[in-house]
C-alpha cells in the first residue's frame, strides 16, 4: 500500500499546469518551419534551382505528440533529387557520384533555436 500525505498548497503547480496548457507549440514549429525552408533553400547545391526552391515544411500534432517535417517537392525518375544530393547515386554507365551532407549542417542550427525556445517557454511559466 502506498500513502502520500501532502502538506501546503498545491498553487505553484496548478499555475504551471495551467500554463502549459495555453503553450502553443504549433506556432512555434510553425516559426521555425519557414526558418527551416530558408537554411534548407541556402544550403541545397545548385545546379537548375529546382531542388533548392521545392523545400517545405508540415508541422502538426497527433495526439500529445509535436511534430516538424522538411520535405522536398523536386523528384527526377521517382527519386528525390536532394536524397541523391544528400547520399550520393550510382550513374547509369557504373560509376557513382558521390554524396554531400548539407542537410544536417543547415537544419541543426533550426533544431537548436527550438530545443532553446521551447525550454524557455516551458521553463518560465
Amino acid at each position: 500500500m502506498l500513502s502520500v500525505t501532502s502538506s501546503g498548497s498545491f498553487k505553484n503547480t496548478e499555475q504551471f499546469l495551467k500554463s502549459m496548457q495555453r503553450l502553443d507549440i504549433l506556432s512555434i514549429l510553425h516559426k521555425y518551419g519557414g526558418e527551416g525552408v530558408a537554411a534548407l533553400g541556402l544550403a541545397t547545391p545548385k545546379d537548375t534551382g529546382r531542388a533548392s526552391t521545392s523545400w517545405y515544411y508540415v508541422a502538426g500534432r497527433n495526439g500529445s505528440t509535436y511534430f516538424i517535417e522538411w520535405h522536398n517537392r523536386d523528384i527526377e525518375d521517382g527519386f528525390p533529387v536532394v536524397v541523391r544530393l544528400q547520399f550520393g547515386y550510382g550513374t547509369g554507365t557504373g560509376g557513382y557520384v558521390r554524396g554531400r551532407d548539407f542537410i544536417n549542417p543547415a537544419i541543426k542550427p533550426i533544431f537548436d533555436q527550438i530545443e532553446t525556445e521551447l525550454w524557455k517557454v516551458v521553463t518560465s511559466a
